[in-house]
Formats: C-alpha cells, structure tokens, sequence
C-alpha cells in the first residue's frame, strides 16, 4: 500500500484514474488521454508512481530505439496505507480532499467536453444523504459498499460502460471525545 503523498499528488491521482480498471496504457496512450500534462511531467509522475510500485509495467517494446513500456495499476497497491492514514494531520487531510475534489470535477468536466454527453440518458448520478448509523452498522455499510463495487470491477467489458464510481463520507457533527 501506498502513501497518501505518493497518490493524492492531482497529477498522478489522474494518471490512475485514466489506468483504474483500463487496458494497459503506454505513456504515449496516457498523453492521448491527459493532453494538458506536459511530456516531461507525465513522464516524472509515472516513474515515481512506478517506483513506488502503484505501477507494473506488463508490456516492453522497441520503437525507434527507444523502449515503450505498458503500465497498469497494481490495485492492491492503490490505497493509502492505514498505517500512513493514522498518521495523517488534518491540514493532510484537507489538502487531499482538496486534491480528490478536485479531481471529481476535472472527472465531470472531461465528461462534459464530450459534444454527446447527456447526463440523463448516461446516468450519471451525484446524491448525497444522511443516514445514523452506530459504528458497527458504519462498518457493515462500507463493507457492502465496497463489496457491491469491487465484485464488478473485474467484468467482461463486452457491451458495458466504464463508469467511475467515487465515495465520501464524512460525519455531519462529529460527537464530542470525553
């Protein structure tokens, strides 16, 4: 697992986005995808994100003396680390929501750039809702969350949509600690 630092980064949190549950992609396929990152920062944040072992590379080819490589996430190695979560201060955790906002909007914005899009007949859906849960009843409801979405990540793409499923929670009133 990873560090909040090493994938919270705004340029590497969408060079996984555009990898996430995709075909490998070699880093020309990933500049196709992401045109407004420069070459050379593609090219920095794909190493470190390969360094850090969130990449593999799956595929080598020569083209024109070079070496093309083709990269897919290591899914297992995609989330911070618990350890490095716990260790997380607040100003952390504003700045990587700040960097996950963020990246939902450039998500909706790059959807919408699409003269077709039509959030109606996409589906696209963004809803938000209370709910009062104790701890126990919290865990069991992420815990059906992310079975219902990790036990369809790995379907046959056979006439399907590649949707990108995006979660928050955040206590409305935190209780007081005594």
């Amino acid at each position: 697992m990873a560090t909040a630092d090493l994938l919270l980064h705004p340029v590497r949190m969408r060079i996984l986005q555009a990898l996430f549950d995709a075909d490998p992609l070699t880093t020309a396929q990933l500049r196709e995808r992401l045109p407004d990152i420069a070459p050379a920062t593609m090219y920095r944040h794909i190493a470190v994100l390969a360094e850090g072992g969130v990449l593999e590379v799956v595929e080598e080819k020569r083209v024109r003396g070079t070496v093309e490589r083709s990269y897919r996430v290591r899914k297992e190695e995609a989330v911070v680390d618990p350890a490095a979560r716990a260790t997380m201060t607040r100003d952390d955790h504003r700045r990587s929501f700040t960097t996950f906002a963020a990246s939902l909007m450039g998500d909706f914005d790059r959807y919408f750039a699409h003269g077709d899009a039509d959030p109606n007949v996409d589906g696209v859906v963004y809803r938000q809702a209370a709910v009062w849960l104790t701890d126990e009843e919290f865990a069991e409801m992420v815990q059906e969350i992310e079975h219902a979405v990790v036990s369809r990540m790995d379907h046959d793409r056979d006439g399907r949509t590649r949707r990108v499923v995006s979660l928050v929670v955040v206590p409305d009133n935190p209780p007081q600690k005594a």
